[in-house]
């Protein structure tokens, strides 16, 4: 479109998310939380999907506020339920609410989800210095450890790739290609 070489992106929701948020490090623990249970929403399909319906899901998650989430009852997984503009899938959102309340553990545990999850890449960014998309993995030894802890805590939608896309997605890994045009805005 601008003629500039990306990781990603044909279109201009695509692209602003790929230039302006993928790779970037994120410590804020609400955009955290909205992180994890976007990439739970994406498993079995495309990242494109949720991206399109995230406005949506802010509205219907109460803007992600993990203390709000982790209240939700049986009517609101109904009112859920019937809202178009998410991913209506009961599994999903009931993770949504476990993941809630077990968030809220951890940041009663550590002070905040910020310094517990970027604790397993001694909060630095890990650089990928990938040349080609195909190079990139789905899952890493870190990734791997992340998931299986999690789980072990009781969290949901919380596979591998997903914790994998998570950490690309809050900058706990940069990813971004070297020929990139985000590449040496994040590195630095």
């Amino acid at each position: 479109m601008d003629g500039k070489i990306r990781c990603f992106g044909d279109t201009e929701i695509y692209i602003d998310y790929h230039d302006n948020e993928w790779g970037r490090p994120v410590h804020d623990d609400n955009r955290l939380f909205e992180m994890l249970i976007l990439e739970g929403a994406q498993a079995g399909l495309s990242w494109i999907t949720v991206l399109k319906k995230r406005e949506a899901y802010r509205e219907a998650f109460d803007g992600f506020d993990p203390r709000k989430v982790a209240e939700y009852d049986d009517a609101k997984i109904g009112e859920l339920m019937a809202n178009a503009g998410i991913i209506r899938n009961r599994l999903k959102a009931n993770a949504a609410i476990i993941n809630a309340k077990l968030f809220l553990q951890i940041k009663e545990q550590h002070g905040s989800f910020d310094d517990f999850i970027w604790g397993y890449v001694n909060h630095e960014p890990i650089v990928g210095h990938w040349e080609k998309v195909e190079d990139i993995p789905l899952t890493t030894d870190i990734s791997d450890k992340i998931s299986k802890d999690l789980k072990k805590m009781g969290f949901k939608f919380v596979g591998s790739t997903i914790i994998y896309s998570f950490m690309q997605a809050v900058g706990m890994v940069n990813d971004h290609l070297t020929t990139c045009c985000v590449f040496d805005a994040i590195e630095k």
